[in-house]
C-alpha cells in the first residue's frame, strides 16, 4: 500500500521527545486517504474554509478561493472511491453563536462550481437534522456541514460534541492544515474518538504535501540553504529563528521586526514598530548564528515615511495617521518618522544571496506590503526567490500567513515550490511544536 511517511518534525527536539513532552518515535507513518477503503462509507473531512469574504448587494461574497480550491485533488480522490463525504469547517470567529455572516452556505454553492457538481449543504452541524442530511447522501455524493464554531463547544474540545461529530461517519480525514495547531473537537476530539471507535483517521492529500514540505524537505535541505523571516514581532518569531539556525546557511531579516534588532545595536528607530524588552533576545539570536556560522543579514537601508495626524479616531479609539513623503533612508530613522519596508539596497543585497540558494524557506513579508508605497522589498524578494526556483532548480517553501498573501499579490504564487496554507500552523510546526490535529491520525 502506498503509505503517507512523516518523519518526525526535523526542528523538534531529540527522538523521544518533543517541545511538550509528548512521547514521539523517531519516526512516524500515518495513515493516508490514499489507504482507505471509502466505497459507500461516510468519510468526515475537516477542510479548512475559512475564506475572505465581503457583504455585496446584500450577499457574502468570497474574495479568495484559494483553500477550497487546494482541497480538490482529495475531494476527487474520494469521490472517485464512491465515498460518501461530509465536510465541516470553520469560518471566522461567532464566539460560539450563529452569525448569518459566517455561514458556510456560499461556500457550498463555490465549491460545487468549482467541482462541476452539486454540493449539498445543512445548516446544522450536529443532531438529528445532520445525521439525516449525512445518511441519505449517495455513493460520491458531498455534504458541507454548518460552521463548526457556532458551537462554543467545538473550539473546547468538548467531548460529547465530538462524540455527535462522530456519529456522521465511519472514517475521518484531515485535509485542514491551516487549522491543525488548534486541539478542537474537529481536528483532535472526533479523530481521538473514532479511533477509539476502531475507525480510521488519515490525513487528506493538502496534509500530505504540507507536511512533506515543511518537514521532509526541511530536514536535510539541499544547500545553501537560506531562510527568509520578516514579519512584525522579534518575539513572535524566536523559536523559529531557534530552530533554523540548526539548519539554515544564511538567515535574512525584514519586516518590522528588524527595528528591535537596529534598536539592539543602538541605532535610533523613530516611531517604528519595535520591542524595547526584546532587544536581548535579538542580539542572542545574532550571536548563536554567529556560533553556528550562519550568516545573519540584517537591513541596511529602509523606506521610511513622515507621519501625519488626521485628527480621526479608530474603532479603538486611536489617532489615525496618514503615512506622506516615502523615501529611502540609512542610519537612524528620524523620530517623526517610522520605517515600512527594506530599501533597495538591502533588496540587492538579499537578491544576491538568493540566487545562489538551493533551498529556501520564507515566513513574513518585509514590509507593510499592503500598500504599494511599501511593497517593493517584498515584491524584489518575491522575484528572487522566484528566480532562484525556476533557474537555479532552488526549492522554495512560503511557510504561510502573510508570505504567501505576498506572493499571491504580486503575481507569483505559481512559481514557487510550495505555498503552505497554514499561518499559524506553519509557524508552531516549523517551531517544532507537535500539530494536534497531526498527532489524532491512526499511525500506519
Amino acid at each position: 500500500m502506498d503509505r503517507f511517511r512523516l518523519r518526525q518534525n526535523p526542528f523538534a527536539g531529540p527522538a523521544g521527545t518533543d517541545t511538550v513532552g509528548l512521547e514521539t518515535s523517531s519516526y512516524m507513518a500515518k495513515l493516508s486517504v490514499r489507504d482507505l477503503d471509502v466505497s459507500g462509507k461516510r468519510v468526515l473531512m475537516r477542510v479548512d474554509y475559512n475564506v475572505p469574504m465581503e457583504e455585496k448587494d446584500g450577499a457574502m461574497v468570497i474574495n479568495d478561493t484559494t483553500r477550497i480550491k487546494e482541497t480538490l485533488p482529495t475531494l476527487n480522490l474520494l469521490v472517485s472511491k464512491g465515498a460518501r463525504v461530509i465536510l465541516a469547517a470553520h469560518l471566522g470567529r461567532p464566539d460560539g453563536k450563529r452569525e448569518p455572516s459566517m455561514s458556510l452556505a456560499p461556500v457550498a454553492v463555490k465549491l460545487g462550481e468549482m467541482l462541476g457538481k452539486p454540493v449539498a449543504f445543512v445548516d446544522e452541524t450536529v443532531g438529528e437534522k445532520a445525521e439525516a442530511a449525512a445518511n441519505a447522501l449517495k455513493d460520491g455524493e458531498i455534504l458541507l456541514l454548518e460552521n463548526v464554531r457556532f458551537h462554543a463547544e467545538e473550539e473546547e474540545n468538548d467531548p460529547v460534541f465530538a462524540a455527535r461529530l462522530a456519529r456522521l461517519a465511519d472514517v475521518y480525514a484531515n485535509d485542514a492544515f491551516g487549522a491543525a495547531h488548534r486541539a478542537h473537537a474537529s481536528t483532535s476530539g472526533v479523530a481521538r474518538i473514532l479511533s477509539a471507535w476502531g475507525s480510521p483517521c488519515a490525513a487528506g492529500l493538502l496534509m500530505e504535501r504540507e507536511l512533506k514540505f515543511l518537514g521532509d524537505e526541511l530536514e536535510n535541505p539541499a544547500r545553501p540553504f537560506v531562510v527568509i523571516l520578516g514579519g512584525a514581532k522579534v518575539s513572535d518569531k524566536i523559536k523559529v529563528i531557534d530552530r533554523l539556525l540548526e539548519k539554515a546557511d544564511t538567515v535574512l531579516i525584514g519586516g518590522a521586526m528588524a527595528y528591535t534588532f537596529k534598536l539592539a545595536h543602538g541605532g535610533k528607530t523613530g516611531k517604528s514598530l519595535v520591542e524595547k524588552d526584546h532587544t536581548g533576545t535579538a542580539l542572542a539570536a545574532e550571536s548563536k548564528a554567529a556560533a553556528k556560522g550562519v550568516k545573519f543579514l540584517l537591513p541596511t537601508d529602509t523606506v521610511i515615511a513622515d507621519l501625519k495626524d488626521t485628527g480621526k479616531l479608530n474603532k479603538k479609539g486611536r489617532p489615525v495617521f496618514e503615512f506622506v513623503n516615502p523615501r529611502v533612508n540609512t542610519g537612524d530613522i528620524p523620530d517623526e518618522c517610522e520605517g515600512f519596508d527594506i530599501g533597495p539596497e538591502t533588496a540587492k543585497t538579499y537578491a544576491e544571496v538568493l540566487a545562489s540558494a538551493k533551498t529556501i524557506l520564507w515566513n513574513g513579508p518585509m514590509g507593510m506590503f499592503e500598500d504599494k508605497r511599501f511593497a517593493e522589498g517584498t515584491t524584489a524578494v518575491a522575484l528572487a526567490v522566484v528566480a532562484a526556483t525556476q533557474n537555479n532548480g532552488a526549492k522554495s517553501i512560503i511557510g504561510g500567513g502573510d508570505s504567501v498573501k505576498a506572493v499571491n499579490k504580486a503575481g507569483l504564487g505559481d512559481k514557487v515550490t510550495f505555498a503552505s496554507t497554514g499561518g499559524g500552523a506553519s509557524l508552531e510546526f516549523l517551531e517544532g511544536v507537535p500539530l494536534p490535529g497531526v498527532t489524532a491520525l491512526s499511525d500506519k
